[in-house]
């Protein structure tokens, strides 16, 4: 499948991220460039709009990366909202890089049970 990760500037978003690299370093998902599908950069909604499965991981409810993939009519197969496994969004702060390790075996376990 295809990973699509928030990058915001707040701790939750930088969690996102950092959870979706490590997705795509493990092999679990290919992570792709939400940027890219926000600004209508051709090859990268291409990319998107595949049939692949997606993975969406968005760090607050403003749900920015399925936004940017609803924005061209993409509905991610499985989207996951850390607020929902109690991460806190906090600005000007790094995210407990502990707390992000639990939350990836988390979203990695239902991602394999999907």
């Amino acid at each position: 499948p295809l990973v699509y990760s928030c990058s915001g500037c707040s701790s939750a978003a930088q969690m996102a991220n950092y959870i979706a690299i490590q997705m795509d370093r493990a092999g679990t998902a290919e992570m792709s460039c939400i940027a890219g599908v926000g600004g209508n950069v051709k090859a990268l909604v291409k990319t998107a709009k595949s049939g692949r499965r997606i993975i969406a991981i968005d760090g607050c409810p403003l749900a920015c990366a399925k936004a940017c993939l609803g924005n061209h009519g993409i509905r991610p197969d499985v989207h996951f909202e850390l607020s929902r496994f109690e991460v806190k969004k906090k600005k000007g702060e790094d995210f407990n890089v502990e707390e992000a390790r639990s939350v990836l075996t988390s979203l990695t376990k239902v991602i394999e049970n999907e």
